[in-house]
């Protein structure tokens, strides 16, 4: 029997559609199943969330042919500055300045406005004749099979497909249902979101301000505007988003300093709470998980979305090059290279991010003595500071193809 489709994506945030993208201009016929509707993402206005994209998200971004909707919008990271010290007393002498200039590809990064990325995907979608798109549904039921899976939406309807994508976030029912376990913890940290605007120029420039009770990133975006990402503990997040937005911005100034000049408050606030959440398994049978349903972990390198990323990089490489050869894609074979290729560099991302996070959030002495030593070292040395460089670029380990600026 002739499945609905090739593949089934559940997830119509980002991963999920820049996936269905990537595999679609193959032929491949791509079902995905968004919680959402299709109007409220249309209808997203400015709300201050941002991402940093990497080099080599930019180039997955250009490879499925989005990245000219946004580029237009996007801001370049040209330089990141990173320092630590507590609020009002300003930064220590202590540094790491990462400058594009030390590599030769461009730009370490661009930062792009959430709604103008989703409305570039959905437009994508839209003109995909390979890409059905269901908004507002739900799975409520998947069964696996030795030939394909089957899925049953909150409509009552059923569809098969040969493989089933779990893009569906940290608490991903893909995962749940697939009976795939996770690991992780909470920080008991909570991230203060938003936009500012600001007087003097960011020249492009990105800065990580490490402070006791967590990093403050300052992300540059067009114009003289900022995304804001505050890091703190809960109890003082709760209070602190029960402000209104002239008491919040005196409880910012002091963290944010006045190097930039006058602020102030443009869009929504918003908080979610920071958590370490890794999945045991990023496959089972006729499932594979990508983005946050496989791994969620802090931000404080602002990596987790490229990470994703480079899933769904890896995971469409090793289904087009398992079609072309006659394989059955869902199958446990084909999906172990995936799993392969990306368990290791998850684990590392987990345990990096868990480890700064923990070494930085807090106000020892001792290890603020060896956080400045290590930080002068690498700013010292211009082989170590272009290493960190080209991390934060995305451009070390096994690149999948559409990374390399590649075709599939």
């Amino acid at each position: 029997m002739k499945n609905d489709c090739d593949i089934l994506i559940v997830g119509g945030g980002l991963s999920g559609p820049i996936l269905a993208l990537a595999l679609a201009q193959t032929g491949l016929k791509v079902v995905v199943v968004d919680a959402l509707k299709e109007k409220v993402r249309k209808n997203a206005a400015f709300n201050g969330r941002s991402y940093a994209i990497a080099l080599t998200s930019q180039r997955l971004l250009n490879g499925i042919g989005i990245w000219d909707e946004v580029k237009s919008q996007s801001e370049p990271i040209l330089e990141i500055k990173v320092t630590e010290g507590r609020a009002g007393e300003g930064p220590s002498p202590f540094f790491m300045h990462f400058d594009h200039a030390e590599i030769e590809e461009g730009p370490m990064g661009y930062m792009v406005q959430d709604r103008y990325l989703r409305h570039a995907l959905l437009k994508g979608m839209e003109a995909s004749l390979n890409i059905t798109h269901l908004s507002g549904q739900k799975v409520t039921n998947q069964i696996a099979s030795p030939s394909n899976l089957s899925v049953t939406l909150n409509t009552g309807k059923i569809l098969t497909t040969g493989l089933l994508i779990g893009a569906d976030g940290r608490s991903s029912g893909t995962a749940k249902r697939a009976q795939i376990k996770r690991n992780g913890w909470n920080y008991d940290q909570t991230a203060l979101v938003c936009a500012i605007a600001h007087e003097k120029p960011h020249h492009g420039v990105a800065h990580q301000f490490f402070m006791p009770p967590g990093p403050l990133a300052i992300l540059p975006l067009p114009n003289n505007v900022s995304s804001i990402v505050w890091s703190e503990t809960t109890h003082n997040a709760e209070i602190f988003n029960k402000l209104s937005n002239t008491e919040y911005l005196t409880m910012l100034r002091p963290r944010f300093g006045d190097f930039m000049g006058e602020i102030s408050l443009i869009g929504q606030r918003y908080t979610y709470p920071l958590s370490l959440s890794v999945t045991q398994r990023l496959i089972s049978e006729r499932v594979a998980l990508i983005g946050d349903a496989a791994h969620g972990v802090h931000p404080i390198a602002g990596q987790g979305l490229n990470a994703g990323m480079r899933d769904i990089a890896a995971l469409a490489e090793v289904i087009i090059d398992a079609v072309r050869r006659g394989e059955d894609a869902g199958s446990i074979a084909v999906l172990s290279r995936y799993e392969e290729w990306r368990r290791f560099d998850n684990t590392a991302l987990s345990l990096a991010t868990d480890t700064f996070n923990r070494l930085f959030s807090n106000d020892s002495p001792s290890l603020r003595g060896l956080r400045n030593i290590g930080m002068g070292i690498i700013n010292a040395m211009p082989g170590l500071r272009r290493t960190f460089i080209r991390e934060a670029a995305g451009l070390t380990g096994d690149l999948p193809r559409l990374m390399r600026d590649q075709p599939l």
